[in-house]
C-alpha cells in the first residue's frame, strides 16, 4: 500500500441548471492545470434567485489531489 500526501483547495462552481453541474463545472476548470484530484467534499451550497425563481446556483467544494 502507497503512502499518498494531499492537498486540497477550495472552489466554487456555478450553474444554471443544477448543483450537480456545478459542481461539474468546478471540478471541469480545475483539470485544466490541476493533475491527481481524488476527492470532493461540498461544503456549501446556495443560489441565486430572480423574479422568485432559482436563476444559477453556487456550490463550494473541497477538491484533494495527490502531490508528486
Amino acid at each position: 500500500m502507497s503512502n499518498h500526501t494531499y492537498k486540497h483547495i477550495e472552489l466554487t462552481g456555478s450553474s444554471e441548471e443544477s448543483i450537480e453541474a456545478a459542481v461539474q463545472n468546478a471540478i471541469t476548470k480545475a483539470s485544466e492545470s490541476l493533475h491527481g484530484m481524488r476527492w470532493f467534499e461540498v461544503t456549501d451550497t446556495r443560489g441565486h434567485l430572480e423574479h422568485g425563481r432559482v436563476a444559477h446556483w453556487q456550490v463550494t467544494i473541497k477538491v484533494g489531489f495527490t502531490l508528486d
